[in-house]
């Protein structure tokens, strides 16, 4: 409409072909300059404005052409191409814009003429024509781009929002698991025993009387683990116990190996053997166990060796009263507390009674923590025994005795400062058959640079194919041989008795996943007849246990049924056949389990009953954890016929005695 509009003001003119071209070129390249700009805007700018720059390019061709045609056609004529040129629909309110540059127009060009006319009386040439076409294409390319501006407010999105799509499906990487060095590259510990014994005259470091004492219980051998830790322990301790080897503080050390290798031999003889040059009575050394059993069983160790010496060895677990249990540990003389222990064995729970109750043990010349069972032990942190016992052992660095010379304060930053004056360390040691590398769960208690030995390291924990893994693996014992019985609920109690009085053998350590069930099959096995049985649960008092035990080993008991009570580190003797009557839930469990036959290097058997529905799990958490292989032992019906008959008997009897039990 504008184009029409300008055609019909300027008129026919002597040289209006050539001003019109000029005008359109000057027209051109301002809309060109525009597109420009508009092209430098965002990316939703640019989608919206795209047609609207298609448009006015083709408004221009025809715009040219209409400038052509105007100086032979008609006023009509022109009126009716400017219509039908598709520039922009014009809405009711830009009907009046062009109006308003019509009326602007003629106000300068009655200007121009007034001006030429001035001009013209002073001789010089008449130019209003040119500036009036020069305003012309001004207000042509301001007439052009109005409407535009207008139209897009209207018809377009607003600007300023994010456009959605162009997304990919990229594959996201793995984040491999990357253990730390001493996680990673151990000191390998070999896994045969038997092939790898030293003799003890090869252990350089050891004092002649304890090489004597090992003699005399019948030990000519060091077995692999004990030839790696030994010295690692005595070395730590070649400047005294004051302070470290170069003025350091030694490094903590962790052991992983298999059950019956001879774990906690490797920790009695350096820490005996140290202790002994020891002049004032003091707890120096404190081994933490999980249970009463093992923790007696630890302390019988210890006690042997010190046999001999001053050493004084005190068990805190329980098994006496605390009162006595106090009394063993100090005493008072001339208003000052002596102690009377060197060497402390304790149980989590009561450790921690006694350091609450100021009972008279006193941790601050401690210089080695002994946690065995350390997976266990880092399980039951939620009791903070470790906290309380590191608090007690710096205990003197907050008293009124700060600024004494053997004071001892936590160490935080290796500096000059803290090494000046040099104070005792405290080091710890760890001992597992089922020792995590979980660093996160390590980093609980607190090492100082661990050095690790470890008889499970293959060359694939550093790979990142080790994160597919989805359990840790374990070494098991060489000289054992791991079966699974296929069976249905009714049949486990007549397996075992097939196994006694069929298969003849004996002893037989049973496991089961609770006392309750435990309880029941000895009274079955108890009414059925034939065979010398017992249980071990926390039915029993200590007292009880320990005799039971006692039999056990002396063969006096063919099957022992137990909880997981003796699953972890008791060392029964003669222990040849291993029966899993309850499958365990977790491996570590089952590992714990079969490690109390084919210990030290001696052949051993394992049975592990499995309902069907329980038997992919089983093997695959088995083979997952580094089973050598676990064979399939099928029983065939017929040969447990010759007992149902009796068995269902006994069934009926089991269920009057469990209900005068319940009356009771």
């Amino acid at each position: 409409m504008s184009l029409f509009l300008v055609n019909r003001y300027l008129g026919e003119e002597e040289d209006g072909s050539v001003s019109k071209q000029s005008r359109s070129q000057a027209l051109l390249a301002k809309l060109q300059q525009k597109a420009k700009e508009k092209q430098k805007q965002s990316l939703t700018g640019q989608r919206q404005h795209l047609p609207e720059e298609q448009t006015v390019q083709r408004g221009v061709g025809k715009k040219r052409k209409v400038d052509k045609d105007s100086c032979q056609e008609p006023q009509h004529h022109k009126k009716r191409n400017s219509e039908g040129v598709p520039l922009y629909v014009l809405d009711s309110e830009n009907q009046d814009e062009p109006v308003e540059e019509k009326k602007k127009k003629k106000k300068k060009k009655k200007k121009n003429q007034s001006d030429s006319s001035v001009e013209g009386h002073s001789g010089s040439p008449v130019t209003g024509g040119d500036g009036q076409e020069d305003t012309g294409g001004e207000d042509d390319a301001e007439a052009e781009n109005d409407p535009p501006k207008k139209t897009a407010g209207k018809t377009s999105a607003p600007t300023g929002f994010t456009v959605v799509g162009g997304f990919e499906n990229k594959p996201v990487q793995k984040v491999h698991r990357v253990l730390p060095q001493w996680l990673a590259q151990p000191d390998v510990i070999h896994r045969d025993i038997k092939s790898n014994l030293v003799p003890i005259s090869d252990i350089s470091g050891l004092c002649a009387p304890l090489v004597k004492k090992l003699q005399n219980h019948g030990i000519r051998h060091f077995f692999p683990v004990q030839v790696g830790v030994i010295p690692a322990i005595l070395e730590s301790t070649q400047q005294g116990l004051l302070i470290g080897r170069g003025g350091y503080k030694p490094r903590d050390i962790c052991v992983s190996a298999p059950t019956g290798s001879g774990k906690t031999l490797a920790f009695v003889i350096p820490v005996i053997q140290v202790l002994m040059e020891r002049v004032v009575c003091e707890v120096r050394a404190l081994a933490v166990l999980p249970t009463k059993e093992l923790a007696q069983q630890v302390c019988k160790v210890f006690t042997s060796y010190a046999e001999g010496t001053t050493l004084k060895v005190v068990m805190l677990a329980g098994q006496r009263s605390f009162a006595a249990e106090q009394a063993s540990l100090s005493e008072h003389r001339g208003g000052m507390r002596r102690s009377l222990a060197d060497i402390v064995v304790a149980t989590p729970g009561r450790l921690v009674d006694h350091i609450d109750k100021n009972s008279g043990l006193c941790l601050e010349h401690l210089r080695f923590l002994i946690i065995d069972e350390a997976d266990r032990m880092i399980d039951s942190m939620h009791q903070s025994w470790l906290s309380q016992v590191v608090k007690a052992v710096y205990r003197s660095g907050s008293g009124p005795e700060a600024m004494s010379l053997f004071r001892r304060t936590e160490p935080v930053y290796v500096t000059a400062a803290s090494l000046s004056p040099p104070q005792m360390p405290l080091q710890k040691l760890l001992f597992s058959a089922t020792l995590t590398q979980n660093p996160e769960k390590l980093q609980q208690l607190g090492l100082h640079q661990p050095r690790l030995f470890s008889s499970i390291h293959s060359h694939s924990n550093t790979t990142p194919a080790a994160p597919t893994q989805k359990q840790d693996r374990f070494d098991f014992p060489q000289g054992l041989t791991e079966y699974y019985v296929p069976c249905t609920l009714s049949k486990k109690p007549l397996l075992i008795l097939h196994f006694i009085l069929r298969m003849k053998l004996s002893p037989i350590l049973c496991f089961t996943n609770s006392r309750e069930t435990a309880h029941r099959l000895f009274l079955l096995v108890q009414l059925f007849g034939g065979i010398h049985a017992a249980e071990f649960s926390s039915r029993l008092s200590p007292g009880e246990r320990k005799k039971t035990l006692k039999q056990f080993e002396q063969g006096k008991i063919q099957l022992l049924i137990s909880t997981d009570a003796t699953a972890r580190g008791i060392d029964v003797n003669g222990v040849k056949c291993v029966v899993n009557y309850d499958a365990p839930q977790y491996v570590r469990t089952y590992i714990h389990r079969i490690g109390r036959t084919a210990r030290a290097g001696k052949a051993g058997l394992a049975f592990t009953f499995l309902l069907g529905v329980q038997e992919k799990n089983f093997l695959r958490m088995v083979g997952e954890a580094g089973s050598p292989g676990i064979q399939k032992q099928i029983v065939k019906p017929e040969n447990l016929k010759s007992m149902e008959a009796r068995y269902e008997q006994t069934l009926q009897e089991l269920a009057d005695v469990i209900k005068g039990e319940k009356a009771k």
